[in-house]
């Protein structure tokens, strides 16, 4: 169980690596190309979510993927540990 949130760690610690390689690269969804090749035009939404695009909006943008990642993994190994427990009780 230790070696998985040491690699969970690694992975949270190199996501602000992977937005700024992702900008200079120019990466975008592939859902978002094919809507955009296909014509689909996106609506503006009447909520965007707490973190739209992954960020936290005002904040520098490697440091709003590194707190997300870790809000996302947090979320994550939360609810692990609580279905574990369920299934554990019965």
């Amino acid at each position: 169980m230790r070696k998985a949130y040491v690699a969970i760690a690694i992975m949270v610690a190199l996501a602000p690596l992977f937005a700024w390689l992702a900008e200079k690269v120019n990466y975008s969804e592939p859902l978002e190309n094919a809507a955009e090749k296909s014509g689909v035009e996106e609506e503006k939404a009447l909520y965007s979510g707490i973190f739209p695009d992954y960020t936290v909006p005002g904040l520098n943008p490697y440091i709003s993927a590194l707190i997300t990642g870790l809000i996302g993994c947090f979320i994550i190994i939360l609810a692990s540990f609580i279905i574990s427990k369920i299934k554990n009780a019965h």
